[in-house]
């Protein structure tokens, strides 16, 4: 491990901010990681297992400075299908599998296909998860929590979706959980007034760890004083119980090796790793993204690490675990300044899962739901959308479509379709290009090519090709094209071969210039 890590794990400069930060993503983590285990059909246990690789292991090799990784929700509907297939032991085989793919990819410098993704999709992912987050948020702030927490797809398991859920909720809610709601809205909303802000104490104690106090007496004190508000054991934290060392390294599971040779496993080892790649890609740009500072992760680097972690998840019996952008957000929201928060976090949830998991238990999801309501309303507030609009529709269009999509499909859906709408742009934008057309004499005209000629070109060659009139002196000018793609070669040939039938008398100026191809080899 290099030095300059010890000397930021140890130094004392923020320590207070990381720590409070810390604290903040391990509540915001706990639940995410039991409700996703959940939902994979998996045990709980698993899920603590990915978060704990993430928040340790992870972060002691990557270097970005805000990215919190662990068990991921777009992962669950995978990780399920997999573990129906292969068991939950040879499915651990997949997850070390995974780790291994990631690693050699991060060593083959994949982790550049980050910095293809257009600004406008990525804000359209962040605004697109705060939005969902407020949505999936309402059932468990009314205290009805059938879905599992952290679930971000439209189409649930039991067949509802998201805007079905929150009317059942609307007709099943907890009155005891909604008081808890409440009140712990009160205090994030008050903790972030300036008054409050100046104070010492208030800065000293973070609003989230005040939110959970606040829940744990105001259920204890329904139990003693009003049962008819007291918050049940579904809509609290289950965290799974130990009653001797014993039986808490009894959870962790040991991967199927005898399963090496079964191709299936390798197969969804592969698959996971794509994926999994994917997702961390997208939450470190997203990440980046909301960085106060806009520092830039190492992207190889960082898959590196993910590998890393799968690969200590899978041997200690856990789930494959990403980068995740909810608990990415909540460490920069809650003034975390280094990676140690990320550590603190992971460190919280061993020792704590270790040794008070009773009084984690008594947590409700309704205090937790409250925090992630205004985690969500920050990603998805209303300035972003306005800035959107102001920079043009094309920067809107993606933006808004990425929303849409995350909404009503999920995480991968939603960023393809706002892909595909930022690529048509591109193809509109190349279709449009002139190639500096000029009329030089009459019957002569000039076409200068662009520096790089793409196939992305090739539409719009075409159109001012069929555009020159016959019986016409016409020069193609390359003398400034340096990067030439065979399918631009192919155009300009064919037009040449049937020129001379049309009276057209051609001239290619600087087609003898060393340039680059992209298909085809240097001319």
């Amino acid at each position: 491990m290099p030095h300059n890590i010890y000397r930021t794990m140890l130094s004392r400069e923020h320590f207070a901010d990381d720590l409070r930060a810390g604290v903040v993503v391990f509540l915001v983590a706990l639940p995410l990681c039991l409700g996703i285990a959940l939902a994979s059909g998996a045990p709980l246990f698993s899920g603590l297992i990915a978060g704990i690789s993430g928040g340790i292991v992870v972060t002691l090799v990557s270097r970005s400075r805000h990215g919190v990784s662990g068990p991921a929700a777009g992962l669950a509907v995978m990780v399920y299908a997999g573990i129906e297939a292969l068991g939950f032991e040879a499915y651990l085989l997949a997850v070390i599998i995974c780790g291994i793919v990631q690693v050699a990819a991060g060593f083959l410098r994949a982790g550049v296909i980050a910095h293809y993704f257009p600004s406008s999709v990525i804000k359209g992912m962040l605004a697109g998860i705060g939005i969902i987050l407020i949505l999936k948020q309402i059932p468990h702030a009314l205290g009805y929590d059938q879905s599992f927490e952290g679930e971000l797809e439209f189409l649930q398991l039991d067949g509802r979706n998201t805007f079905s859920e929150i009317l059942y909720a609307l007709r099943a809610f907890s009155p005891g959980a909604m008081i808890v709601t409440a009140a712990s809205l009160a205090i994030l909303l008050l903790w972030q007034h300036p008054g409050f802000k100046r104070n010492r104490v208030a800065r000293a104690i973070p609003a989230p760890l005040l939110v959970v106090i606040l829940g744990v007496v105001f259920n204890r004190a329904f139990l003693s004083m009003a049962p008819e508000l007291a918050i049940s054991s579904e809509h609290l934290v289950t965290v799974p119980m130990s009653s001797s060392i014993g039986e808490f390294f009894g959870n962790f599971t040991k991967p199927d090796f005898s399963q090496i040779t079964n191709p299936e496993v390798y197969v969804v080892g592969l698959t996971l790793a794509l994926i999994a790649s994917i997702e961390t890609l997208l939450s470190v740009e997203a990440t980046d993204n909301l960085d106060p500072e806009k520092r830039v992760t190492p992207t190889n680097l960082e898959l590196k690490a993910q590998g890393l972690g799968n690969l200590v998840s899978g041997f200690l019996g856990g789930i494959p675990l990403t980068q995740v952008i909810i608990r990415s957000t909540a460490n920069i929201e809650s003034g975390g300044k280094t990676r140690r928060a990320s550590l603190i976090h992971g460190i919280l949830l061993l020792v704590c899962v270790a040794t008070i998991p009773a009084l984690l238990n008594e947590i409700p999801l309704a205090s937790l739901a409250a925090i992630l309501l205004v985690i969500g309303y920050r990603l998805a507030r209303v300035p972003l959308f306005k800035q959107m609009w102001r920079e043009g529709l094309w920067q809107f269009l993606p933006f808004i479509v990425t929303i849409v999509g995350l909404v009503f499909t999920d995480l991968l859906k939603g960023i393809m379709l706002g892909m595909l709408v930022a690529f048509f742009e591109i193809l509109i934008y190349n279709y449009q290009l002139n190639f500096y057309r000029e009329q030089t004499g009459e019957g002569c005209f000039k076409i200068r090519l662009t520096e790089h000629m793409t196939f992305l070109n090739k539409a719009a060659l075409k159109r001012i090709l069929r555009e020159v009139p016959p019986s016409c002196e016409l020069t193609i000018d390359m003398s400034g094209t340096r990067i030439i793609d065979h399918d631009v070669r192919e155009v300009i040939d064919d037009f040449a071969t049937h020129a001379t039938a049309d009276g057209i008398r051609l001239t290619v100026v600087g087609a003898s210039q060393p340039r680059i191809a992209l298909t085809d080899g240097a001319e």
